[in-house]
């Protein structure tokens, strides 16, 4: 799973982070410290940390992510990341 995408509302510059959905990578996710959730009204589930995403990136780059792009959509930050 090369592609990989990281969110956070824009107000929380210390976390929660959200790091993937129910198809994520277990081991990853594992190594991030995320915890799975359901959002009430969602009909998937997702994993989250209580980590700044900063602290997420920097995990993610000794993992040999490497950060593609970063955009704003609404209230949210998005960063997408890729692993050769």
């Amino acid at each position: 799973m090369p592609y990989l995408l990281i969110s956070a509302r824009n107000r929380m510059e210390v976390g929660p982070t959200t790091v993937g959905d129910e198809y994520s990578d277990q081991e990853l996710m594992h190594y991030l410290g995320a915890s799975k959730r359901n959002v009430p009204g969602n009909n998937f589930s997702e994993y989250y940390v209580n980590d700044p995403p900063r602290t997420v990136l920097n995990k993610l780059e000794n993992r040999g992510f490497r950060l593609l792009s970063m955009t704003g959509v609404g209230q949210t930050l998005v960063w997408c990341m890729h692993k050769e």
